[in-house]
């Protein structure tokens, strides 16, 4: 154990160049490796780079285009001067904890990948492992933050939190609750670094850029995936083009000269959340659906092989998380707790019947829910799954040729279940 605990706190060197620079077309893209000034505990600087890479063992860098911008046709990818995560200076990580290593990094850019959709009201996402784990709007940043980590107070531990909004004194007081790895706003108001600061390991990260989040929304990136074998795929970024209830289209199907129309028509607030999710959507691993409600999301499943079954995933997820919150909500503790406690004979098992009584009733938040789906249903069964559990309306890409099956579902739901299509899909790995 104490071998474990050493390979996690022992921080890496690299061998990687202070410059990288690559040739693409006859265009020339320079790149510096990116270090910030680290206090040792003595109080003496240390310059250092990213902690690690995704394990203990693997060096990471990472390098901020300096010269140079990438032009393909008519579209331009890169230009230097418009960094958000490659640019955080020493003057940005207001408080540095553990300097950053690569998954905290990745964190952040993908909250910045769902933010820049969201940025027409206070909004807060939370992500674990490069996944979003709980997302939503607020009338304040502190409502937006606290949604969504009710959401999944379970996931949020250790997780990265990347807000709309400045963070102020209310909002600071909720994140200092809970154990975090990163903190990143696009300012931090007078007296929230003293609140934040009791948790002297967070990484307070100030990214002003984040105020001009919105600018990224139609930018795409050169996205490079390395092989096995050293060759390299290249690929553009994708861009979220489902911005406004014009965007959606009609879920509509022909099959052997029939055609089946999704007969209910989404509500303004089902459209919303259409909206909301198909933002997040943007930014988790696929095979994924997601269920939102009321502009938060309620339960995410991710990185399926297939889509019934992440269905399910997202379900069970929603109802394990749901009664958590009953049970922190009432008791102070966790839901596991709880049954634990009742194993050792400290609480009486009512309580914990009472709450899943309960979760049961509500069918765990999931009852009036909006299903996303980053791809098309290839059969009915996946929408089925969450029609079982009282979704209201669903959004979907489209374009199986059993579409007209999952539209069936809809018109033969009890109520009858909303849906449209995005007519794009949002396939992410």
């Amino acid at each position: 154990m104490s071998d474990l605990k050493k390979m996690y706190t022992t921080i890496l060197g690299d061998h990687f160049p202070m410059e990288m620079t690559i040739s693409f077309d006859g265009q020339t893209l320079v790149y510096r490796k990116k270090t910030w000034k680290i206090k040792n505990d003595d109080g003496s600087l240390e310059e250092r780079g990213v902690r690690y890479g995704e394990n203990p063992d693997q060096e990471a860098a990472l390098y901020e285009l300096v010269n140079g911008n990438l032009v393909l046709v008519e579209c331009s990818f890169i230009s230097p001067g418009n960094g958000l995560v490659s640019a955080i200076s020493d003057e940005d990580m207001l408080q540095v904890g553990k300097h950053p290593g690569k998954i905290n990094l990745t964190d952040i850019d993908n909250g910045l990948n769902i933010l820049k959709y969201l940025m027409d009201r206070p909004a807060a996402v939370i992500l674990k492992h490069n996944n979003p784990c709980g997302a939503a709007y607020g009338k304040t940043l502190a409502e937006a933050y606290d949604r969504a980590n009710r959401s999944d107070r379970i996931a949020a531990f250790g997780g990265a939190v990347v807000m709309s909004r400045p963070c102020d004194l209310e909002t600071a007081g909720l994140l200092a609750e809970n154990y975090l790895e990163i903190v990143c706003a696009p300012e931090f108001e007078e007296g929230t670094l003293d609140i934040l600061g009791k948790r002297s390991n967070l990484r307070i990260v100030k990214i002003a850029s984040i105020d001009r989040l919105a600018e990224f929304e139609s930018c795409r990136f050169v996205d490079f995936k390395s092989l096995i074998d050293g060759g390299i795929i290249v690929q553009q970024s994708a861009i979220n083009s489902i911005r406004s209830p014009q965007d959606l289209k009609a879920a509509k199907a022909t099959w052997k000269g029939k055609e089946y129309i999704c007969q209910r028509q989404p509500t303004e607030q089902e459209i919303d959340d259409m909206l909301f999710g198909w933002a997040i959507e943007h930014g988790v691993t696929s095979n994924s659906v997601l269920y939102v409600k009321n502009g938060c999301t309620v339960g995410i499943g991710t990185g399926e092989q297939d889509r019934v079954g992440v269905a399910e995933i997202a379900v069970h997820k929603a109802y394990t998380k749901y009664a958590d919150i009953l049970c922190f909500d009432r008791f102070q503790i966790s839901y596991a707790d709880l049954a634990l406690e009742i194993e050792q004979g400290k609480r009486d098992r009512s309580q914990k019947e009472e709450i899943d009584a309960r979760v049961r009733d509500d069918r765990a938040n999931l009852s009036g829910s909006v299903m996303i789906s980053d791809a098309f249903f290839p059969f009915r069964d996946g929408a089925d799954i969450g029609i079982r559990q009282g979704i209201s309306a669903i959004l979907q890409a489209g374009g199986s040729m059993r579409d007209f099956e999952t539209i069936e579902a809809c018109n033969e739901a009890h109520p009858q279940v909303a849906m449209m299509f995005t007519g794009q899909r949002s396939f992410k790995h």
